[in-house]
């Protein structure tokens, strides 16, 4: 039979993967402690997530586990002094922890660097002096524009040790969307590259922010220290830039850990809404670490001899807990890699899992999907026996992509651990334990201590089998604390449901209660698991001087699951052609960056809108696919 037909019958004869009886008896939470936990946490949720906090270590325990007095801002460990580093880092430094790999990281080149416990919490108090030095003091935003360095993941962990606010940037944003960024974090310090490698070729980081820099609408960066990787010749302005290795060479390697209380702010990390402009969203200290720390080794059944690898880039929510922050809490090894997953061939991950001995590999849809177009024989050239858990994040993954990862990559013996959470999420919210009957395509049931719902859109619960809104019905510890500067952004993920917060996805559960994800409710296209918001990339189309007006819809993709498609008006005195199609594709990307992919770009006459003027992009959508409409009574005649 061949390979297609074989994950045919699987999917047709055997809806259900069970975990093999050695994994069982091995696990950290054996089904008996899952089904107590689940137990415990209905009953008495305060004193489940207490537990999990007391798994850490704090200066100043709390006074209450949870202050719910002025709903829906919610506070975790009200009282608590803590620091996300101390636990990161400083009290592994105590322990035999101390010399055990704490970071592995892979250039796209082929170079290596690692770090064990001690020498990443010597790096990062270097850093932490050398920020101090520079003015950089508690309360302060650093942005943090950087490529999968190890300096990525020290200045993340020096800015948490002195008590500022960092806000890293994905690298692939450029233009507009980096400049709105800064513009918003109102920053006081930028760590940046000179440049890095990505699929063959050195991308010039440095320029890039220059050129943003450089323009008069943006306040002015007191400092940005440019960290050498690609040895590009960089302009450097003498009054604002210095070099990284300049000001942590005659630092100590021991800096005070800053006392902070539990609530105040971690980071700062934006992601696109269905509102004009990005939304910041910002995490704290004290819930945030005991939420990731928790579900990595309940979801993962973290070992001491782990080597975790989160294929997800620091610049986004996943790689902030779970390659940077959840890994380092448990005292395990993280692994970073700089580049493209297909270069210089589709068997890199492979190569990497292979030569570094991976335990565990947590990626996206995407990328899984992309790697199964090459076949089976990439993988079979590598040694894959030390994976015994594998992933998934960042978007719904389809049954024979699941079938294909758990069989080709796992052996048909490593459990696929598909799980939903979002970036105002902060931690793992749905996901199965590895002890748990798995149905491929679902992402199985809410943890202990996470209510989920799907309910309509009068917040009334949905009956198995229907679709509705997922909303999370009580407080969990990883939650948002705010939206940056934007109070009404925050109150609408909870006032639009009252009582509950609103996912913004649309899931269905079946009669075994497994959730089943469907796709977003707003207007948000999932690209690869980047969240861009609709009104964000039609901006970028309208800043072009050709576009009158533009809508832009999310349209499958067999490799990245979504891809955008823009329906444009062009201004009078220009006209449709190929030409003017592959500009603005190309404008696009130099407003947004590579993530902001255009699929198409087809040019129309006029858009449908409501009476009251909003344009109606599910019609766009059901026109594109042949779908029926749906209701149509606020369409606008005219």
């Amino acid at each position: 039979m061949d390979q297609s037909g074989a994950l045919d019958t699987l999917l047709q004869e055997d809806r259900v993967f069970r975990p093999l009886p050695g994994l069982v008896m091995e696990a950290n939470v054996n089904p008996q402690e899952l089904a107590a936990a689940y137990r415990q946490a209905a009953q008495d949720p305060l004193g489940f997530w207490e537990s999990a906090a007391l798994e850490l270590e704090w200066f100043r325990r709390w006074d209450k586990v949870l202050d719910e007095s002025a709903p829906p801002h919610f506070s975790w460990f009200p009282g608590a002094r803590c620091n996300i580093a101390h636990n990161a880092l400083d009290r592994h430094t105590k322990t035999g922890n101390k010399h055990r790999l704490a970071l592995i990281w892979e250039g796209e080149p082929g170079d290596i660097r690692k770090f064990t416990y001690f020498e990443l919490y010597r790096a990062v108090n270097k850093l932490a002096g050398a920020l101090r030095s520079l003015g950089v003091a508690k309360g302060d935003r650093v942005v943090v524009y950087m490529p999968p360095l190890p300096e990525t993941v020290i200045s993340m962990l020096a800015c948490a040790k002195i008590g500022a606010v960092h806000c890293v940037v994905f690298p692939g944003f450029t233009g507009k969307a980096l400049k709105e960024r800064l513009r918003d974090a109102r920053a006081k310090c930028l760590i940046t590259a000179d440049g890095f490698y990505r699929n063959g070729r050195v991308v010039p980081l440095k320029a890039s922010l220059d050129e943003v820099l450089a323009g008069d609408d943006l306040d002015a960066v007191d400092i940005c220290v440019v960290v050498r990787r690609a040895n590009l010749d960089v302009e450097m302005h003498a009054a604002r830039d210095v070099w990284y290795d300049d000001i942590v060479r005659h630092e100590k390697p021991e800096a005070p850990t800053e006392v902070m209380s539990a609530n105040d702010p971690l980071f700062l990390l934006y992601t696109s809404g269905a509102a004009g402009k990005p939304k910041g969203v910002v995490h704290s200290h004290g819930g945030y670490m005991v939420g990731v720390h928790h579900t990595l080794n309940w979801v993962f059944d973290i070992k001491p001899t782990d080597i975790f690898w989160c294929t997800a880039d620091p610049g986004w929510i996943t790689g902030h807990s779970y390659a940077v922050y959840a890994p380092l809490l448990a005292g395990t090894t993280t692994l970073l890699y700089e580049g493209h997953p297909l270069y210089p061939q589709a068997d890199r991950m492979w190569h990497i899992t292979a030569k570094h001995g991976v335990s565990a590999l947590y990626t996206t849809p995407t990328t899984i999907r992309m790697l199964m177009r090459y076949g089976n024989q990439f993988p079979r050239q590598h040694d894959l026996t030390s994976l015994r858990m594998l992933g998934s994040v960042g978007e719904p993954i389809n049954p024979e992509a699941w079938v294909w990862f758990y069989q080709t990559i796992g052996r048909g013996e490593c459990p696929v651990m598909d799980t939903w959470w979002q970036t105002e999420t902060g931690q793992i919210m749905i996901a199965p334990m590895p002890v748990s009957l798995i149905k491929p395509g679902s992402v199985n049931k809410p943890l202990p201590g996470i209510e989920a719902d799907i309910v309509d859109r009068s917040g009334a619960p949905v009956p198995p089998g229907k679709g509705g809104l997922l909303v999370i019905r009580r407080p969990w510890p990883g939650m948002m604390h705010s939206v940056w500067n934007d109070e009404e952004a925050y109150l609408a993920c909870w006032n639009r449901i009252p009582g509950c917060y609103l996912a913004g996805d649309v899931a269905r559960r079946d009669e075994d209660g497994y959730f089943w994800m469907q796709g977003r409710a707003d207007e948000v296209i999932n690209i690869a698991g980047h969240r861009l918001g609709t009104a964000e990339l039609e901006s970028a189309l309208v800043s072009h001087r050709a576009v009158a007006e533009a809508a832009v819809i999310g349209v499958p993709d067999k490799i990245k699951g979504e891809l955008a498609k823009a329906f444009v008006i062009l201004r009078e005195g220009f006209e449709e052609s190929d030409e003017l199609a592959r500009e603005l594709r190309e404008h696009m990307r130099r407003e947004l960056g590579p993530v902001a992919e255009l699929k198409g770009v087809k040019f129309r006459a006029d858009l449908p809108k409501t009476k009251s003027g909003k344009i109606m992009r599910r019609l766009l959508k059901a026109e594109e696919l042949g779908t029926e409409p749906g209701d149509v009574s606020m369409l606008d005649d005219e």
